[in-house]
């Protein structure tokens, strides 16, 4: 007996110890501790999240710049609501000094109440922290997804938190994590493409470089906010928060598996999809909210509603008849925090609802122990503002080189007939179009306000396409004509002029910056000027290279064909024009590939993993034919695919098979290829995709050189989702297939 008693007294101060020692254990005593002294209008404030633009100060209507927190204003907000957080800019992009004060001032009132739980600060900080001025604007994440890079990802992420924690913030509403499979959705561009093996693993590099690898973020790091949890990117119309129609086995097949990832890594935050699914907004959706987010994928952080998305279940989806039944049932459902975003209706019908017996206390208690978790997490009861002195690198030459280096890995070169590219020093060029002399165009939206269109101001000291090309060409070698804008011809006649007298055309073309619903649009063809300019430059007999800056893969089938070479740039930030210029030129050798299938034709929006019927062998009129297909991309070199080998032919559930193919660089220049790794399954209760892609990576060769490759193929990397909906891998004949080689196998089962 005393031998079992020392031994229990052992194990109790062993488990102690670990508790002491374990962050997570603490954050959790903590969180009960906290609230546990918390009264229910406190705990409600917590659970609201209100729009900063409320709190400014405003003269004739007009928000102060720089911006101020109005004392009043806030007083209401944090003393009376005891609201836990407050998010977004109110307007345009502010210096670091004045977030840092804006910052400081909301802290200091929060810690002065009873409790001194500091507020929770979250920003749209896409693709680098891009609602504070003179920070690094990283390329957009459809351009990131081009470079299949995600080291490189991760490093980008990395700084972007950095700099975003420079302005005091430690939330950000990033990664995307919706599937872009949907060319017309206006927001297809700040995805990772159409894959979700490649949005998973990009996704979970983003989670990475924004948290940290530990599960407890420090000065440096953010936590992530994965976006829009889930379908939202796969609306019927390809309009803006419209309605969607996805059966639960493709949710789970192509829309769950990277939130699923990322979760696995640990992130801490996600923003629930604005739309409407089968009938129901998501919003309201206990079953995806609770039961799978919650429960399946064991999610411990908490669930936050997008824009007015609570109040919108009865403006504008008229589920529920008020504000009250409206917060009832997103808050049953499972959301944890209410962004309201401008007024306190959500505070008080809450507390109403809970004194009510509607929303029960503990459905009150687990949002809030999730949210102070978080706030614990992130460090903001030790350090609920920050110290300029510890970020020196915001908007350094070190953090700008970085993003040059991941631009030069997202230009996608998609067409080079007769090695038009790269050009000579010394050719003379005529640089036209209406995407040539716009960093608007070349950064796109949530660029230092939400639709991106002040970035010929704030970020006039970077290079556009031609200012980059008359630095690396020479002035006197560059003609520029603007020719047509996106909506209207301008100087067509001038620009076909100006082109007798060189020798290449670059014609910039593509689309404006836009996100959300004003990105809607109801014709995926290119606009009508641009094509005009394209057929009358071309009737010069000059070649012509499209540099193609879009969010969306715009149809240029019409004009394509009229063109030399075609580079596609996406959204490649702040350094796309020296990047486009050094791609011209040959210092970069381009390495992105396609990370969606770019249609043909507007009505033909097929996605690269169709199935068998939707092929040409049965649909000769009008099946999978686009104009390029995901994955493609050319470089200035070439590459050979030899000796695919796998260690076996037969997988089962205890052996998986490796992998390996030999890639050698064949041609002159040093290049960077990305090797795919495609599996068809052959026969499946559920139809098979022709192909889909099962691991990829990146490698760098010099002329001659020769790599190996390997890769590791199990059993889960053929699941799929069967018309049970369980995840299941059914034994038969399977086709691998890398860089053209093909090879059989067979899976086998618990063999």
């Amino acid at each position: 007996m005393k031998r079992k008693l020392l031994t229990y007294l052992f194990s109790a101060s062993m488990l102690t110890g670990y508790a002491q020692n374990n962050p997570s254990t603490m954050i959790d005593q903590k969180v009960n501790q906290l609230v546990g002294q918390m009264t229910l209008e406190e705990k409600v404030g917590q659970m609201t999240q209100i729009s900063v633009e409320a709190l400014l100060k405003t003269t004739n209507g007009v928000v102060n710049e720089p911006h101020e927190i109005d004392p009043a204003k806030l007083a209401i907000c944090i003393q009376q609501h005891k609201v836990g957080s407050i998010l977004n800019i109110g307007g345009d992009a502010q210096t670091k000094e004045n977030w840092q004060t804006l910052i400081q001032t909301i802290q200091a009132m929060a810690l002065k109440e009873r409790l001194k739980v500091p507020v929770l600060y979250g920003i749209d900080a896409i693709r680098g922290n891009n609602y504070t001025l003179n920070t690094v604007l990283f390329p957009q994440q459809i351009a990131q997804a081009a470079s299949f890079n995600p080291s490189m990802i991760q490093k980008a992420s990395q700084i972007s938190a950095y700099e975003t924690r420079a302005s005091f913030i430690p939330w950000t509403f990033s990664p995307v994590l919706d599937l872009g499979r949907q060319p017309v959705w206006p927001r297809i561009w700040e995805t990772f493409g159409e894959d979700p093996y490649l949005v998973g693993e990009l996704g979970k590099a983003t989670v990475e470089g924004f948290q940290g690898n530990n599960q407890v973020t420090d000065k440096y790091h953010v936590a992530a906010c994965l976006k829009h949890y889930m379908g939202y990117s796969m609306p019927l119309s390809g309009h803006d928060r419209t309605p969607a129609w996805i059966p639960e086995r493709e949710m789970r097949e192509y829309f769950l598996p990277q939130f699923a990832t990322a979760v696995k890594s640990g992130a801490k935050t996600v923003m629930v999809n604005s739309g409407e699914i089968n009938g129901l907004p998501v919003h309201a959706n206990k079953h995806i909210l609770t039961d799978i987010l919650k429960g399946e994928l064991k999610f411990e952080g908490f669930a936050v509603s997008d824009w007015q998305d609570i109040q919108y279940l009865y403006q504008r989806h008229r589920i529920a008849k008020d504000n009250k039944e409206a917060v009832m049932i997103a808050i049953n459902a499972g959301i944890d925090m209410s962004m309201v975003p401008t007024d306190y209706t959500f505070c008080e019908d809450l507390i109403a609802l809970v004194k009510e017996g509607k929303v029960p206390m503990s459905r009150i208690d687990d949002a809030v122990k999730r949210i102070l978790k978080v706030k614990y997490e992130v460090n903001l009861f030790d350090n609920p503002s920050g110290n300029n002195k510890d970020y020196p690198l915001v908007n350094s030459a070190e953090h700008n080189k970085v993003n040059y280096d991941a631009a030069a890995e997202c230009i996608t070169l998609l067409k080079n007939a007769n090695n038009v590219l790269p050009l000579s020093n010394g050719k003379k060029l005529l640089v036209c179009g209406p995407a040539a002399n716009s960093m608007r165009v070349l950064n796109g939206g949530w660029s230092r306000n939400w639709q991106g269109t002040n970035s010929n101001e704030t970020e006039k000291d970077k290079n556009t396409i031609l200012e980059a090309i008359q630095n690396r060409f020479g002035a006197a070698n560059v003609e520029y004509a603007e020719g047509v804008t996106f909506s209207e011809e301008k100087n067509i006649d001038e620009a076909v002029s100006k082109a007798a007298n060189t020798d290449v055309i670059v014609l910039c073309i593509g689309e404006n910056s836009y996100t959300e619903t004003p990105g809607n649009i109801d014709d995926l063809t290119i606009s009508a000027p641009q094509i005009a300019l394209a057929k009358a430059l071309a009737k010069t007999g000059k070649p012509i290279v499209f540099v193609l800056t879009e969010g969306r893969p715009r149809v240029i089938s019409s004009i394509e064909g009229l063109s030399s070479a075609v580079l596609h740039t996406y959204l490649l930030g702040n350094e796309g024009g020296n990047v486009v210029a050094d791609v011209l030129l040959g210092k970069v050798n381009p390495s992105g590939k396609l990370p969606y299938t770019y249609p043909r034709h507007p009505n033909s929006l097929h996605n690269y993993y169709h199935k068998y019927s939707e092929t040409l062998e049965f649909d000769q009129w009008g099946g999978f034919n686009p104009q390029w297909e995901f994955g493609f991309g050319l470089s200035y070199t070439s590459f050979s695919y030899s000796n695919l080998k796998l260690s076996s032919n037969q997988l089962t559930d205890a052996n998986a098979i490796t992998v390996s193919v030999d890639v050698r660089n064949i041609g002159s220049v040093v290049g960077k290829e990305t090797v795919l790794l495609f599996v068809s399954d052959q026969v499946a209760s559920v139809t098979p995709e022709v192909k889909r892609l099962r691991a990829f990576d990146k490698i760098e060769l010099k002329p001659g050189e020769t790599k190996t490759v390997s890769f590791t193929i199990d059993n889960d990397k053929l699941s799929f989702i069967n018309h049970s909906l369980q995840r299941v891998t059914e034994n038969g004949d399977f086709v691998l297939s890398v860089g053209g080689l093909k090879a059989d196998f067979k899976y086998l089962g618990n063999l």
